[in-house]
Order: structure tokens, then C-alpha cells, then sequence
């Protein structure tokens, strides 16, 4: 039986990151293909008011102590508190597309993503960051920044957007299970730090 895992998902959002190992647990279940649906939490290039600041950082330590998702000190100490720093999911969501156009690499390119990003403090909405973690995934340089170019994200996120209306899904992320016609919204959020009950969970409905 093939399941199809609809992953509704922004490389942005920190309760995205904290459901990376989810997503990577379903994806090494036999028979399970994910399918990646960027939201776009920011849709346009936002600059963090401290009080945002303090409410993300509060978040990170939740994330961290539940799921054991590492933060590094120049995501903490250096990027997130940087007045320049600007937010805009749009090209990272883009770079999914294209890694996954190009080599069916979109989840990798999305936790490699999320890793530059909270681990190592890059700068993720930037082309050259985007381009060094492709080529870090081996995909070839040049190739993906032409398909960087020519991703439609608007129809995309207008896709993402309606899926999230039809079931019922008011953030991120969400996982909907597909079999055999039917669709089930799994109920992930009990199941952070847990991602072998969350496979469990997909291949048993």
C-alpha cells in the first residue's frame, strides 16, 4: 500500500523544526512518499521586533527541551538578535521546490534548510546560502540556481493555502495522510520528540 504524507510546512517556522525528525521518521517508512506544501509564514521580507524576538526565543527553549533539536549559539546569539536580520520564507520555499525538481531532494533540502538556519545561523533567505547547501546535497550549482529562478511559489503558496482551508489546518506544520482516497489529518503534536510513534501512527491508520 503506498501512503502519500502531505507535509504542510515552512523552512522558517521553529514548530516546523521541531517536526523535522517526524517528517524524517515518515520518510524512511517503505511505501511512504512525502509530499511538501510551503506555506509561507513569511511572505514578505519581515525585520523582528524585539517583543517577536522574545516570544521566538521562548519558543526555541520549548522546542528544545521537547524535542531534543539543537540551537546553535550563532543562530541564538548572533542571527536572531540582529537588527538587519530580515525573514522572507518565499526563497527558501523556492530552493525546496528546486531540490526537489531537480532530485527529489525537496525534504532534504528543507532540513538542510532548517539546520543552516537554526544551527549555524546562516542567512537561508539569501541565493548563495541556498546554492551552498544544494551543492552540499550534490546537486550541481548552476542548475539549481536556474531552477531557483523558475519556481511559481505564489501558485504554489495559493495551493498550500487552500489545502490548509480544506482541512481544517490553521498553522504549522501539518501532516496529512493519504491512502487509498482517504485523507486523515494526523494529530502530530502529541508526538514531538517522538518520531517512531509518529511512523507507527502513519502506517497505521
Amino acid at each position: 500500500m503506498t501512503i502519500r504524507l502531505h507535509y504542510i510546512h515552512d523552512p522558517l517556522c521553529g514548530w516546523c523544526y521541531a517536526a523535522a525528525p517526524l517528517a524524517e521518521a515518515a520518510a524512511a517508512v517503505p511505501g511512504v512518499e512525502i509530499v511538501l506544501h510551503g506555506g509561507g509564514l513569511f511572505p514578505e521580507p519581515a525585520q523582528l521586533a524585539p517583543a517577536m524576538v522574545s516570544h521566538i526565543r521562548a519558543a526555541d527553549a520549548r522546542i528544545a527541551q521537547m524535542t531534543g533539536q539543537a540551537f546553535g549559539r550563532p543562530y541564538l546569539d548572533e542571527l536572531l538578535p540582529d537588527p538587519a536580520l530580515r525573514l522572507h520564507s518565499l526563497p527558501p520555499i523556492a530552493a525546496v521546490m528546486a531540490a526537489e525538481e531537480l532530485a527529489g531532494q525537496g525534504l532534504g533540502m528543507h532540513v538542510a534548510i532548517q539546520r543552516a538556519h537554526y544551527v549555524d545561523g546562516k542567512r537561508v533567505v539569501e541565493p548563495e546560502t541556498l546554492a551552498d547547501l544544494a551543492q552540499g546535497l550534490g546537486l550541481d550549482r548552476e542548475g539549481f540556481v536556474s531552477a531557483l529562478g523558475r519556481q511559481p511559489v505564489a501558485d504554489h503558496l495559493s495551493q498550500t493555502r487552500r489545502l490548509m482551508a480544506r482541512f481544517g489546518l490553521g498553522g504549522f506544520p501539518g501532516f496529512v495522510r493519504e491512502s487509498d482516497g482517504r485523507f486523515d489529518v494526523l494529530p502530530h503534536t502529541q508526538l514531538y520528540g517522538q518520531p517512531g510513534k509518529f511512523a507507527d501512527l502513519l502506517k497505521a491508520g
